[in-house]
C-alpha cells in the first residue's frame, strides 16, 4: 500500500475536489467576486496616464476577492478530518506527507487556474473600460508582472491555507488565522501607523503581495513574494510535521 505512484495519489486528489460541491460554489463566488469588482472598477476608472496603472486598478478586487479560494483549500483539509474521510485516505496511502502534498498540488493548481482566467478578464475590462494613451498592450513587462503577481500570490495562498488546515485540523481555526494573515491584519496595522505596526505589517502575507498591495503597507514585488512564501513554506511544512506526529 505504501508504494502507490504518486500520480494515482494526485487523480484520487483531484477527483475529490472536483466532486465536491463547495468547489464549484467557492469557485464561482471568487470568479464572480474578484472579476465583478475587476470590472464595476474599471468602469469607473475614466483614464489613467498609464497602463500598469489601469490593470493595477482592474484588479482591486484581488484585494479581498480570493477569500471564497482560502475556504475551499481549507475544507479540502480539515473537511476529511470532519467527515472522517482521512482515516480511509491514510489507510490506503500510509505516507501522509504524499497526501498532503497532493492536495497542495491539485488546490494550488486549481486557485493559479482560475486566478490566471479572472486576472485575464481584468486586463480585458481595464482594455474596453479605461482610456490610457497608447492603450494597453498585453505584452508590456510592466502589464504582465501585475497579472503574474496576482496568480503567484494564489498559488502561495493556497500553499499556507493548506497547511494552516493540516496544523490546526479545525476549518473555523484555519480559516480565522490564515483571513487574519492576509486581509485583517494587514490594513490594520497600516492605518495604525506607528513604525512597529508598519513593519510588522511589511511581514505579513496580504493577498496583493508587494507593490500591489491592497490597505496595507507597500514594499517591493520581491519582498512581498519572498514574505509571502515563507509563510507558505513554514505553515506548510508545520502541517506535515503535526499529520505525520498525530493520530488520525
Amino acid at each position: 500500500m505504501s508504494g502507490v505512484p504518486f500520480r494515482a495519489v494526485l487523480a484520487g486528489e483531484w477527483g475529490k475536489l472536483r466532486s465536491t460541491r463547495s468547489t464549484w460554489w467557492c469557485s464561482a463566488l471568487f470568479v464572480l467576486v474578484a472579476g465583478g469588482a475587476g470590472w464595476l472598477a474599471a468602469a469607473t476608472t475614466q483614464s489613467a496616464p498609464r497602463a500598469d496603472m489601469a490593470v493595477s486598478s482592474a484588479l482591486t478586487g484581488f484585494g479581498f476577492g480570493p477569500v471564497p479560494l482560502v475556504v475551499l483549500a481549507v475544507l479540502v483539509v480539515s473537511g476529511e478530518f470532519r467527515t472522517g474521510l482521512a482515516l480511509a485516505t491514510f489507510t490506503a496511502v500510509p505516507r501522509r506527507a504524499r497526501v498532503l502534498l497532493a492536495k497542495t498540488v491539485v488546490v494550488a493548481g486549481w486557485s493559479v487556474l482560475l486566478t490566471a482566467l479572472v486576472a485575464a478578464g481584468c486586463l480585458l475590462a481595464a482594455s474596453r473600460l479605461t482610456a490610457v494613451p497608447g492603450g494597453i498592450p498585453p505584452t508590456d513587462p510592466d502589464v504582465l508582472r501585475q497579472l503574474w503577481l496576482q496568480v503567484a500570490g494564489a498559488a502561495l495562498t493556497a500553499v499556507l491555507a493548506v497547511g494552516a488546515a493540516a496544523l490546526l485540523r479545525s476549518t473555523a481555526g484555519a480559516l480565522g488565522a490564515v483571513l487574519a494573515l492576509v486581509l485583517v491584519l494587514p490594513p490594520v496595522l497600516a492605518i495604525a501607523g506607528t513604525e512597529l505596526s508598519l513593519r510588522i505589517s511589511r511581514g505579513l502575507p496580504a493577498f496583493r503581495v508587494g507593490e500591489d498591495a491592497f490597505l496595507t503597507v507597500a514594499t517591493s514585488w520581491q519582498t512581498g513574494l519572498l514574505v509571502a512564501g515563507g509563510w507558505a513554506l513554514v505553515a506548510w511544512f508545520l502541517g506535515v510535521l503535526v499529520l505525520v506526529r498525530r493520530d488520525v
